[in-house]
């Protein structure tokens, strides 16, 4: 809801359906799928969420159905809107933080809802994305594209686009911005470097189509009125038409090693936005350079597929492999698991450019769109996860270069407690028969995986091949909490503590943590978010900690039974107090007031008086609320003109009225409301004492002055809504009868003026103790060794309960336990660390430092492989991540294998490095290749099997045992 603004709602309350209603007919429109050209709207998922509990829509939720202080209001997206640019946030997430609603579905919610002030509807259209794998998304980020002027390029000017705007509609609007007339001719260029541009000329094509992202600059270039263009082409021409597509050899193959012909030297896509026939400016780092020095351009948020392609391409044997054309005679087309030989191809081409020593940096256009074509999560402009992108290339490698034409069946046979010798060698020859490719000769590992069913002992063992090992970190997933804890005994203070707790636990481990210090069982806390005197939120212990920041007040009140105890009821309570506010001279309004922290008072669920409530209230607050047996008569005001005591029980003096602001009032249940109450946002949440009842019972006759007449009572009850800041209509009667209290009521306690002055000890109320958990300093991050990971990565563990593992004996999912242990290792071993861990509702990057030896790591130790040859690697590439997850950057180093010099490539940056800056806290990749491994990759025979970690007919494409012993 906008703060402080006047809502647009229907007037015609009649026609809005019932709750059961509005849930069924939205439920059904929920339903409708995504359709090219259609229109969809977001809605905050706070607001959805509220509305959701107003009708019930779930059915573990449905305390509030209908109930006034559970009402929504009018829809309010505020959360989803930057407060002084306007526009969305960045990063929002769908269901996290914004709801998609089709156009029948937020129709209905506004004629019965209406849209806070000043806002207006966040629609969005379906587009239909990827290149050859079509789907349909709700386009709910447009993309901002940078326009400019040949003539001008410091002016820039920003406009929004759909993906599926054509370049046609883009030279339209810069005709417009720039005041073109039509008929002068123009040409638009795509600026993606410095000194480096894409001709765009096929005005039909949209943006998705010719590659453009967010951030891009296009240059419009008018024609000189002599006919020529300021932009002259070079002179010379290296575009190919090999290069135009993928379906087509290029006829690159058989050239030599470091002679390239390929679409990598111009540059050119597969879109083919230059033509052959007219050469163009771009020709990117043509020069002298050194060969496997060549930085690849950032297409677009491709720093992620830039690092892996430069680390793949500092493994010397998979370069030679390329570099010697052995791929031609292995390319498989056929291979229904392969990708028709297109990405063998295309990694083949930009091998060859980054080798060939003719360019300083190339565009790697054609290897990017060959990837997204077979992987559509690749085909846009986003940031994506370097180490999926290797995976993803070599595995596609593997199988458009597998040698085996025709995969023959083959029937898994069970362990039968055979020695793990015969069963490795068995798994890996079984793998073999379907799987022979340079891939498998140099990636491929095999692991042993043990699984014990903690019920009836079965033991299953298999053996896997691997590509990669991806190693957790041994951190403590862990984050530290303030809580202030909240005893039950009137006469103990607060007590602030300092809680370690898992990062993705749930409220219940912070109850579990916490009782560790008060020796409370956990069942006995109600864990709740204060803010502004209220209760923000009311946490259940299943919810997620995720949804509790650093900067929450937690609160944790010790309660004697649970929320759903059918004798007793846990009550919110909100102290509040009366507030004369915009004085004039005959005119004054008195306002109620939130003040102090609120409280869970715990009181009979049925046999709850009046009196009963206020003695208990009484007596929790009585380490700060204390009325002395002589008080007198203390609700009388001295006027200390005259010495006269007024009656101060509330009565209008010196023409003070309880009104409200000047502005027209939103109404709740009859009672005029501050804007700001309900959204909750305000600091001071009032509310106008203008409710005609209310007067009635406040009012106390000022004429008499008899003290020996019964002292009014310190304070009042008025039930209100969970925000403090409107009464409900039902009253709470001082009449002797039960009060009717459930676990949504809240109740205000609206104090007497002069017995908040002399019997409320603020100080005290505020008072607090330190535990010394508060004072502790965080201890700094430790640094980890690569042998660390491997250790708990070869250690037992316990399956989740997510992860359940289907016993075959017991004929049942059983919460088992695993064990990982290496059986052999391949000739080039990639080591992926898991530095992120999100799911739906979570997300986090471990940056600790990983220290890993640049020469000598050895793995003798890890083997189980008694009969395994010597394991002694050297790092050769590493992939690095900077920055936060959702974005971040990626870059590599490598080892150059003729020099054996590390280099740092930044994107098209390469430049020198040294060994000691190849270790940091960004390391997310490692590749290490085994020592005394030949450079010239020797084509390995189908009988090599690593069960044995060696050739049965003694060959091999690596020195033998006693070589690499003695080497």
């Amino acid at each position: 809801m906008a703060e402080g603004g006047v809502v647009e709602m229907s007037e015609d309350t009649e026609k809005i359906p019932d709750c059961a209603k509005q849930k069924s007919e939205i439920a059904n429109l929920m339903k409708k799928s995504l359709k090219k050209g259609d229109t969809w709207y977001l809605l905050d998922t706070k607001w959805y969420k509220q509305w959701k509990k107003y009708v019930g829509y779930d059915s573990w939720d449905s305390f509030s159905v209908g109930e006034q202080n559970a009402h929504p209001g009018p829809m309010d997206n505020t959360p989803l809107l930057k407060e002084e640019e306007g526009g969305l946030k960045h990063h929002l997430i769908e269901e996290l933080d914004y709801m998609l609603l089709p156009e029948e579905a937020w129709d209905k919610m506004m004629t019965w809802y209406g849209l806070a002030k000043d806002q207006e509807a966040i629609s969005r259209g379906v587009i239909e994305q990827g290149t050859f794998v079509k789907h349909f998304k709700v386009e709910v980020y447009l993309l901002d594209v940078k326009l400019c002027r040949n003539s001008d390029l410091e002016t820039v000017i920003t406009k929004q686009f759909s993906r599926v705007a054509t370049i046609e509609t883009i030279e339209k609007e810069m005709r417009n911005v720039f005041e073109i007339p039509e008929e002068k001719e123009v040409r638009l260029w795509n600026k993606y470097m410095a000194s480096t541009y894409e001709h765009l000329n096929k005005p039909a094509d949209t943006l998705q189509d010719a590659g453009l992202y967010t951030g891009q600059t296009i240059v419009i270039e008018e024609k000189n009125d002599d006919g020529t263009w300021p932009r002259q082409a070079k002179s010379t021409n290296t575009y190919t038409s090999t290069s135009t597509s993928t379906n087509s050899r290029s006829n690159s193959i058989g050239s030599s090693s470091h002679d390239s012909s390929s679409g990598y030297s111009g540059g050119t896509s597969y879109n083919s936005y230059y033509n052959s026939s007219s050469s163009s400016s771009y020709e990117p780092g043509r020069g002298h350079a050194t060969p496997g020095l060549c930085g690849l351009a950032n297409l677009g948020n491709t720093c992620f597929m830039n690092s892996a392609l430069q680390c793949m391409s500092n493994v010397p044997m998979l370069t030679q492999y390329f570099l010697n054309d052995e791929w031609v005679n292995e390319v498989n087309e056929d291979n229904p698991l392969g990708m028709k030989g297109e990405i063998a191809r295309s990694f083949a081409e930009l091998v060859k450019t980054l080798w060939s020593g003719k360019y300083s940096y190339t565009a790697p256009r054609n290897f990017k769109y060959a990837v997204g074509r077979f992987a559509p999560q690749f085909s846009g402009f986003q940031q994506q996860d370097s180490q999926e992108l290797m995976a993803f290339l070599l595995d596609g490698l593997h199988e458009d270069l597998n040698r085996i034409r025709q995969k023959p069946y083959i029937e898994m046979k069970d362990t039968d407690n055979r020695p793990d010798k015969e069963v490795a060698k068995e798994s890996w020859e079984n793998y073999r028969k379907r799987n022979d490719s340079v891939i498998v000769d140099t990636f491929h590992g095999l692991l042993k995986s043990t699984v014990h069913c903690p019920e009836c002992a079965k033991i299953s063992v298999t053996f896997d091949p691997f590509c990669y090992l991806s190693l957790p970190l041994p951190i403590k997933k862990e984050r530290q909490l303030e809580v202030f804890w909240v005893p039950i005994s009137p006469q103990k203070k607060p007590v602030q503590f300092k809680l370690t707790v898992p990062k993705m636990g749930t409220v219940s481990d912070l109850c579990n943590a916490l009782s560790n210090h008060v020796q409370i069982e956990p069942d006995k806390m109600a864990v709740t978010d204060v803010y502004s005197h209220r209760f923000h939120k009311i946490f259940s212990h299943d919810d997620t900690l995720n949804n509790i920041l650093d900067r929450d007040d937690i609160f944790v009140y010790e309660v004697p039974v649970a929320w759903d105890d059918p004798d007793t009821v846990i009550v919110p309570i909100y102290m509040r107090e009366k507030r004369v506010k915009n004085q004039y001279s005959n005119y004054q309004m008195s306002t109620y007031q939130l003040f102090g922290q609120p409280l869970l008072l715990p009181v009979p669920r049925r046999e709850c008086t009046y009196q009963i409530l206020y003695n208990q209230l009484l007596q929790r607050v009585s380490r700060y609320v204390k009325v002395p047996e002589n008080a007198g008569c203390w609700w009388k005001e001295v006027n200390e003109q005259d010495g006269q005591m007024t009656d101060s029980s509330d009565g209008k003096e010196n023409g003070e009225k309880d009104v409200i602001s000047n502005e027209e009032p939103v109404k709740e249940n009859g009672m005029a409301v501050d804007q700001k109450q309900i959204n909750g946002d305000a600091n001071e949440m009032e509310i106008s004492a203008a409710n005609g009842s209310k007067e009635t019972e406040e009012k106390q006759s000022s004429e008499n002055t008899d003290e020996s007449m019964e002292p009014p009572p310190l304070f009042k009850f008025r039930m209100v809504n969970s925000y403090g800041s409107a009464e409900i209509d039902h009253k709470l009667k001082n009449d002797g009868n039960p009060l009717r209290l459930h676990n949504r009521t809240h109740i205000a306690v609206d104090w007497h003026p002069l017995a908040k002055e002399k019997f409320y000890d603020e100080q005290a109320a505020e008072d607090l103790e330190q535990h010394e958990s508060v004072k502790q300093r965080i201890q700094r991050k430790q640094v980890l060794q690569l042998d660390d990971c491997l250790e708990l990565f070869t250690r037992v563990e316990q399956l989740g309960e997510n992860d359940l593992w289907y016993c075959p004996q017991c004929k049942k999912h059983q919460q088992a336990t695993k064990k990982f242990d290496l059986w052999s290792l391949p000739d080039v071993l990639i080591i992926h660390l898991k530095r992120f861990s999100y799911n739906r509702y979570y997300r986090d990057k471990i940056d600790t430092l990983i220290e890993f030896p640049y020469k000598g790591l050895n793995l003798k130790k890890y083997l189980i492989n008694k009969e395994h040859g010597a394991v002694t690697y050297d790092l050769i590439a590493v992939t690095n991540h900077y920055g936060g997850l959702g974005g971040g950057h990626y870059t590599a180093y490598g080892k150059h294998m003729e020099d054996d010099e590390w280099h740092y490539y930044d994107d098209s940056s390469v430049s020198s490095a040294s060994e000691e800056d190849v270790t940091s806290k960004a390391a997310y990749v490692l590749v290490y290749q085994k020592q005394g491994t030949r450079t010239k990759q020797l084509k390995c025979k189908q009988n090599c099997h690593a069960a044995g970690g060696a050739m049965e007919n003694g060959s091999s494409n690596s020195m033998s045992d006693e070589e690499m012993e003695t080497t």
